[in-house]
């Protein structure tokens, strides 16, 4: 009979036991870790929010790419970057550094006599630090043309033509001079007939502004 009370007796006080600790186990199951709200706050992604900017906007730019009209060849490739931010409402849009990519659309050589050395340069596509996306653009031709050399061609021609002149005066008077004078010019415009014009060159580092003929749609931070 003792025996039997003292099983009983052991087997409530282990009940008991188990009882308190399954009721434990119990009130922390589904309880929220406190540490698991700030790691979701971590991995949260920064906003993003989709700005239009206006047709008629400049962007200046600084080329990477050297151009020339004797150097270059129509739909060369053409680098260039912001040389400063384009903001729009005091936010900046377009961050300083963006790249900017065209291509050559003229390349024209200087020619005898008649036409002057011509590039122009057509820019497509930007693409702003910090976003990892390019943007179509579409934007103003730059073109440069060479200067006329009119003056220059003149004292070519008529520098000769007086030096004739002269030499015909001195053989045979006023008919001698006349000759002379056909004599020389003709000799001054074979001088002009030889020789080019100036090319014309844009070189890395030059600076030039662009204006958006289109609006165009971008994404930045905030």
């Amino acid at each position: 009979m003792r025996l039997v009370m003292m099983s009983l007796l052991v087997c409530g006080l282990t009940t008991g036991a188990c009882g308190r600790t399954n009721t434990g186990l119990d009130q922390s199951i589904g309880k929220p870790d406190p540490s698991s709200k700030k790691t979701v706050a971590a991995v949260k992604e920064p906003a993003w929010r989709e700005v239009t900017i206006p047709a008629g906007t400049p962007l200046p730019i600084v080329l990477d790419t050297t151009v020339g009209s004797d150097t270059s060849s129509v739909e060369q490739p053409v680098e260039a970057h912001l040389a400063r931010a384009v903001l729009l409402d005091d936010q900046i849009v377009l961050p300083e550094g963006s790249r900017v990519s065209g291509v050559v659309t003229d390349a024209t050589r200087s020619a005898k006599v008649k036409g002057l050395a011509h590039i122009a340069i057509r820019f497509d596509t930007i693409a702003p630090v910090g976003v990892g996306e390019h943007y179509s653009i579409l934007t103003s031709a730059v073109s440069r043309t060479a200067a006329a050399t009119k003056e220059k061609d003149a004292l070519e021609i008529g520098a000769p033509a007086a030096g004739g002149a002269l030499i015909g005066a001195l053989l045979g008077g006023k008919k001698g001079a006349l000759i002379g004078t056909a004599v020389g010019g003709g000799a001054g415009t074979a001088v002009v007939l030889s020789t080019s014009g100036k090319e014309i060159h844009l070189p890395t580092g030059a600076t030039l502004t662009l204006r958006l003929l289109q609006p165009v749609t971008v994404r930045i931070g905030g």
